[in-house]
């Protein structure tokens, strides 16, 4: 008979478009994680898929997979569209649900998922996972250890470019899967973007009390070959006031030119990175110097370390990040019966505040929060 490794959780991936192979290039890292079959409703692509990355297995079907008694986690790499349905019947299996962002597109389903996972006892996270990188628990540390002293300021921009102008119709991932261009530009750069800062703040300050927003399409056909059944915003702007009394301001478009860059503003100075899609990218202090009756900002700047060096993930892209963190995350929290620091709560309350700014349109109208979390920890080689 063939023994059980505890310290390990087996997975499924349900979804073998083109965000996939970015888990497959960094599940190597974590061996908690034991990747036992994949399924997508293209029975050619999850076998191509299977095929590219030497998988053991490729299910037929949904119900195939979730009557797999070997599965612990079902990773949901599906169309955002297609999130709550998927989470919702693996829920309802009994699997634990590791979910691409956003949570579900609708605030009552997200809840509703939240919800389920409670009452079943199973743990349910969502993407994106680099608040567990190497760079945001350094920046998390620095604020702990009150570098730039009390924070009164944040600007955070998410800002990719003009993606129409760009030559989208020819990227394929690793295994060779395009760019799902359409599906993008209904969805919205503010769904699948905003939540790699979000997450960040809502971990570093605490709950959203409000969140005041204005979204916008600027530019509606994208131009592309395909008739867009949704214009989704391609331009957001929000100010997030936290329940700590931090405001943050966030940007996410796909019209301005490239900026991911993060700037925490303090009385002692300012905390920043240029980009959040690099899990080791320095992090900065700025400080500033009155001589006389002048002011000179930021003329001062030296690094703070980083906690610990992060690995090269060595894929092709616009960034360095390893996307299994959050699975191996929740992994370890299972075998580890404690909470999972990028929990249900946590989850259902960064979609709520992207869901505010993607709703916004264009009436500016604030918004005030519903949910809320409990205080999560850093990650221990970060403390």
């Amino acid at each position: 008979m063939k023994s059980i490794n505890l310290s390990k959780k087996s997975i499924a991936i349900v979804g073998c478009g083109f965000v996939a192979d970015y888990y497959l290039k960094t599940i190597s890292l974590h061996p908690e994680l034991d990747l036992v079959g994949v399924m997508d409703r293209n029975s050619d692509r999850a076998t191509r898929f299977a095929k590219y990355h030497s998988l053991p297995h490729v299910y037929s079907s949904l119900d195939e997979l979730l009557g797999d008694p070997k599965i612990d986690i079902v990773l949901n790499l599906t169309n955002p569209n297609s999130h709550y349905s998927i989470s919702k019947v693996c829920l309802e299996a009994g699997k634990h649900i590791y979910s691409e962002k956003p949570l579900a597109m609708e605030m009552s389903q997200a809840e509703e998922l939240v919800n389920l996972a409670e009452q079943r006892g199973l743990y349910l996270s969502s993407a994106p996972c680099s608040l567990l990188s190497e760079t945001a628990q350094t920046v998390w540390k620095a604020l702990r250890e009150n570098k730039i002293g009390k924070v009164r300021l944040v600007y955070a921009e998410m800002d990719d470019g003009l993606v129409h102008q760009m030559r989208y119709k020819t990227w394929l991932s690793e295994s060779g899967i395009p760019w799902p261009y359409k599906d993008e530009f209904e969805v919205g750069c503010t769904l699948e973007h905003a939540g790699y800062y979000v997450t960040w703040l809502t971990a570093f300050f605490g709950p959203a009390e409000t969140v005041t927003a204005f979204s916008s399409c600027l530019i509606p056909d994208k131009q592309t070959d395909v008739s867009l059944d949704v214009n989704a915003p391609d331009f957001s702007v929000a100010c997030i006031k936290f329940a700590s009394g931090v405001v943050a301001r966030l940007t996410c478009s796909i019209v301005a030119p490239h900026d991911h860059s993060l700037r925490i503003i303090g009385d002692g100075g300012v905390l920043g990175i240029h980009d959040s899609w690099y899990y080791g990218a320095p992090v900065y202090i700025r400080r500033s110097l009155n001589i006389g009756r002048k002011r000179l900002e930021g003329i001062w700047k030296q690094n703070y370390p980083l906690v610990k060096k992060s690995p090269r993930f060595g894929y092709r892209g616009a960034q360095q990040m390893d996307f299994c963190r959050g699975v191996a995350e929740m992994a370890s929290a299972i075998v580890q019966d404690r909470p999972c620091r990028l929990s249900a709560r946590f989850s259902l309350h960064n979609n709520e505040i992207v869901l505010a700014i993607q709703n916004a349109q264009e009436t500016g109208c604030p918004y005030k929060m519903t949910s809320s979390f409990e205080p999560i920890e850093p990650m221990t080689w970060a403390q």
